[in-house]
């Protein structure tokens, strides 16, 4: 698998994790220092913004499960993928990122979009 990729399952796996050990050592691999990170929420930089900002989303969403909705399409450098945020095996949140990552395939952007595209 290719390391871009492999990055953009642990970013999911953080959201998915309650393990302050595992959040941090996946955080530190997959994101670059000083990634950015922004959503309608959100406008961090920087792996421990990101890690306070997944602590801060757990509290208002306990026993939220994050999950992949699409395949991933990538071209220079830029990933595009579907996601969706169940709770109680009830969908509560769809939305979509754009990702940039690094030659390296680390993570160094997300720009994330809630909610489906109308048309």
């Amino acid at each position: 698998m290719e390391t871009h990729i492999e990055n953009l399952n642990r970013m999911l796996a953080v959201w998915n994790s309650t393990d302050e050990t595992e959040i941090r050592d996946l955080t530190e691999t997959a994101l670059e220092h000083n990634v950015h990170f922004v959503d309608p929420n959100h406008n961090i930089i920087g792996r421990e913004a990101f890690i306070d900002m997944v602590h801060l989303v757990h509290s208002q969403i306990p026993g939220a499960v994050y999950s992949r909705a699409s395949r991933i399409d990538v071209q220079n450098n830029h990933c595009r993928y579907h996601w969706a945020i169940h709770q109680n095996n009830e969908l509560i949140m769809p939305g979509f990122d754009v990702t940039e990552v690094n030659d390296a395939g680390k993570i160094v952007k997300v720009i994330g979009f809630f909610g489906e595209l109308g048309s």
